[in-house]
């Protein structure tokens, strides 16, 4: 069973259970990281310099990425950032794959984006305009390249989802690769949660037998930055929980049969450390291939509140 972690003032802790293993690799409100290997060469915490939040961490052509929102005040929020690493250790920045510019809808508050590869090409799922109904324009968009350093350019012309649905805020994308190649998307704010099948071009959704396209898979606790990985069979369905600045924003778990869940809440593997800083969340795994090890990436904010404050917070905070 996995159990809560708390991180010491000088690196990340490794953690060890019969379920799962999580190396954390801190990224901040700025970023962190822990050593891959108790005798590898350490990147110091934190990992990334500047003001950043909600990272995706994945692994493409044997290389670590990060994709992470710029935060900054929603009008200046306007571009994305990525990172890319061999060792886990070295980072290099690519700036502005993605640029408000570039998304003819979109004109502020660009955030939480999640990238996959396929057919040979990139598709960066993001969120912007941070919609509070159905009559604005935005919601969560999706951007293509040949390079997993972009440039990204709209690939829709409009939203991939611009309504609320079962309460959904749409925003915080996760794209999720079933065992049977299929693709699915989990998002939501405003304490909602659903999940969507993407066909097979990622430009609508395949509906489910039942005839709907959005389920709801909320669990207990769910605020946002909903995330799943596969592991010896069984989904392993997590999600930020409690107020996004505060001592009670943490990662929480679940553990399904299928990506439907359902997904009864086991506990936390993430929480903050108040030594070190305060909202440790919105996260993304990685599987170093090859090994045993997860790590987990995540933001916090530094002690004294110094900083922009965290991307969305200010309208995601008004509807709880």
């Amino acid at each position: 069973m996995l159990r809560s972690l708390k991180r010491s003032p000088v690196r990340a802790k490794v953690f060890q259970s019969a379920t799962i293993q999580f190396l954390t690799l801190l990224l901040l409100l700025g970023c962190c990281i822990a050593p891959a290997f108790a005798q590898a060469p350490r990147s110091g915490n934190p990992i990334l310099r500047g003001w950043y939040a909600d990272p995706e961490a994945r692994i493409f052509q044997n290389e670590y990425w990060i994709y992470p929102t710029y935060s900054a005040p929603y009008g200046e929020q306007v571009f994305m950032d990525a990172f890319s690493s061999k060792d886990l250790v070295t980072w290099k920045k690519h700036p502005r794959v993605l640029d408000v510019r570039d998304v003819r809808w979109a004109k502020r508050a660009l955030w939480a984006p999640s990238v996959v590869r396929k057919s040979g090409s990139y598709y960066l799922f993001f969120s912007a305009n941070d919609i509070q109904n159905d009559q604005e324009l935005g919601g969560i968009g999706v951007a293509r390249s040949r390079r997993p350093e972009g440039p990204f350019k709209d690939y829709l012309g409009k939203p991939l989802i611009d309504k609320f649905h079962n309460g959904a805020q749409p925003i915080d994308p996760f794209i999720f690769e079933d065992r049977d190649g299929s693709y699915y998307i989990t998002y939501g704010g405003w304490r909602h949660c659903n999940i969507a099948k993407l066909n097979d071009a990622f430009t609508g959704f395949i509906p489910f037998a039942d005839g709907t396209t959005f389920k709801e898979i909320t669990p207990k606790g769910y605020v946002e930055g909903s995330f799943m990985i596969m592991k010896d069979g069984k989904y392993y369905f997590m999600w930020s929980e409690g107020g996004w600045t505060g001592p009670n924003y943490a990662v929480a778990y679940a553990i399904g049969s299928s990506p439907f869940g359902p997904f009864n809440r086991v506990g936390r593997i993430l929480q903050q450390d108040a030594s070190v800083a305060t909202g440790a969340g919105h996260h993304s795994v990685l599987h170093a291939p090859g090994s045993n090890k997860w790590y987990i990436v995540y933001h916090r904010r530094p002690l004294g509140g110094d900083g922009p404050e965290p991307p969305g917070h200010l309208h995601r905070g008004n509807a709880l």
